[in-house]
């Protein structure tokens, strides 16, 4: 596995157990909260154990405590349980996924709005997004000052525009966030992206109104065939 290095950035704030993680308030900037962990056990193995053809397999607790393991294998189970408990312990709805790709938005005339593009999650009123890699390709994160939103490059305006059929007025606002154009963004060709590493549990700042931060601005990773992903969420 390939060391991790938390970027050396201000938006970024490295987090030393659950309890700051889920209580530090987003101010002065940061978007970002990390805790960094290196997990013992086996979560390949638990990988391995789920064949199946579908793009996105949801593991319950039951399920995993059943899966035929070695003791390996028993230590990222109990993991696995552990973190989803503490999620929901603090009131959230976590979903432990096996993922084996996510549909890409190949139809996209002007701009995709797939999780494989840069975007900012949103929500009509406070929340954050959580999430872990355990095993895979790890989601991928860039700094807000390396991109800007692709409804704001003036030649994707215009295309929205034509699309729209309308005025540059608060109609066509309304039609950008009903089809999530407004939270896709473009990087710039110097932006360097950033991992967000195996077995951290990351807190990330979402838009929504009144939100006192901008957001965190995130991918999924592409995956080669054959490759999985085991994401924790909420």
């Amino acid at each position: 596995m390939k060391s991790f290095s938390l970027p050396d950035y201000a938006r970024i704030k490295r987090v030393q157990s659950f309890q700051e993680l889920v209580t530090t308030p987003f101010a002065d900037g940061v978007n970002a909260l990390c805790w960094e962990r290196a997990l013992s056990g086996d979560f390949g193995e638990i990988v391995d154990r789920l064949a199946g053809s579908e793009q996105i397999t949801t593991l319950d607790e039951a399920f995993l405590v059943a899966l035929p393991v070695s003791a390996a294998g028993a230590v990222a189970v109990g993991r696995l349980v552990a973190d989803l408990r503490l999620l929901r312990e603090h009131g959230l709805a976590p979903s432990l996924d096996l993922i084996r790709g996510y549909a890409r938005d190949e139809d996209a005339s002007v701009v995709r709005t797939d999780v494989y593009s840069f975007h900012a999650d949103s929500a009509p009123e406070p929340a954050d997004t959580y999430l872990c890699t355990y095993h895979g390709p790890t989601s991928e994160g860039v700094r807000n000052e390396e991109v800007r939103r692709r409804v704001d490059v003036p030649a994707t305006r215009a295309a929205l525009l034509e699309l729209y059929g309308g005025l540059d007025d608060d109609g066509f606002s309304a039609f950008l966030a009903e089809h999530c154009y407004d939270l896709h963004y473009e990087p710039a060709p110097e932006a360097q992206p950033f991992s967000f590493g195996v077995g951290n549990l990351w807190r990330i700042a979402i838009e929504y109104p009144g939100c006192p931060v901008p957001p965190c601005i995130h991918r999924a990773p592409d995956t080669a065939p054959g490759q999985s992903r085991l994401l924790l969420i909420s």
